[in-house]
């Protein structure tokens, strides 16, 4: 066998050898994806969100975790440099004669401001939905407290539950029943703040939920009379479950909003007396800026605290709503 012989007999191994090797691979010459310019203007649509939500919501948790795992000092938290301490201010709130009293007050305050918040405002809401006259004009004046700052609010009421010259005190003296102590007395003053909040929450739940009444089909309620079902019927078997989503992201916005209330206790009662109306919002406060010598990893700390209570229940819902509407 000549040496030519011997070359045509690899020939086809040749070839398969060399467009093996001259053929590129996929992995290499796969076109890289570019953005089109659709992509473009949703990324710098979404830029400025997520710079905002960056800066303002993300940056301050980070910071607020830093300082509940850190020894700060008022020269430290000026200069830096605060030794790491771990869990040290979450065991040092733990350990505090105050957290059990703050928890249930948090708890209490929480569960009847948002009980009382939304029976009141959906039973306006029914009210309202009945398109009388003078509607528009009463909806309207019900959503003064919700426009007032809050320090205009929580003043007013400090001074309609003032003990000598409150109006409040007033009134049941008209009555025969003696003067109260709203403010100053332990037993009365978480219910004082607890009255103030409602008053100032009831608006919302109003706006919210006579917005969901408007969306049922006044068909359903006609249907329903035809056969016969009286007015609490129609509500209770149509209204109140129909209401469902929109009740629910009421609640969850409302206990949102209720864990952290901080300026109508301050400015009312600032927690006391003898810590009586101490919540987590306004301890946190108190702790890191309420003394000479603030302790600012765990007034951090107790912030935190009410960050996951809040993460915690938003999970839950984020949960319920998507077994609700899972198909």
């Amino acid at each position: 066998m000549n040496h030519t012989t011997h070359l045509a007999d690899r020939g086809p191994l040749l070839d398969r050898d060399e467009a093996a090797t001259a053929a590129p691979s996929p992995a290499r010459t796969a076109p890289r994806r570019r953005l089109t310019s659709q992509q473009w203007v949703a990324w710098a649509f979404l830029a400025p969100v997520t710079l905002y939500l960056g800066l303002f919501y993300a940056y301050p948790l980070y910071r607020n975790l830093d300082l509940s795992l850190r020894h700060y000092t008022v020269r430290s938290f000026v200069q830096g440099n605060a030794p790491f301490t771990g869990l040290a201010n979450y065991r040092t709130v733990f350990d505090d004669p105050t957290f059990a009293p703050a928890l249930t007050h948090t708890l209490v305050f929480t569960a009847v401001c948002l009980f009382f918040q939304y029976a009141v405002g959906l039973a306006l809401a029914v009210f309202f939905n009945q398109h009388f006259r003078l509607s528009a004009t009463l909806r309207a004046l019900f959503l003064v407290p919700w426009l007032l700052p809050l320090i205009v609010s929580a003043s007013t009421w400090s001074w309609m539950l003032n003990s000598d010259s409150g109006v409040v005190n007033a009134a049941l003296h008209a009555v025969g029943i003696g003067p109260v102590n709203w403010l100053t007395s332990p037993s009365w003053s978480l219910a004082s703040v607890i009255i103030a909040n409602v008053w100032i929450g009831i608006p919302f739940n109003l706006v919210v939920l006579y917005s969901g009444l408007q969306a049922i089909p006044g068909s359903l309620y006609e249907a329903a009379a035809l056969d016969g079902a009286n007015a609490w019927r129609r509500f209770w078997h149509i209204a109140f479950p129909l209401l469902r989503p929109v009740s629910a992201i009421t609640l969850l916005l409302g206990l949102v909003y209720t864990l952290k209330v901080f300026d109508i206790i301050w400015i009312m009662t600032k927690g006391g007396p003898a810590d009586s109306s101490t919540t987590f919002a306004t301890w946190s406060y108190r702790l890191g800026f309420g003394n000479l010598l603030p302790a600012f990893g765990p007034g951090a700390a107790v912030g935190n605290l009410l960050v996951v209570a809040a993460l915690v229940f938003g999970l839950v819902y984020l949960r319920v709503q998507r077994k609700q509407y899972a198909p």
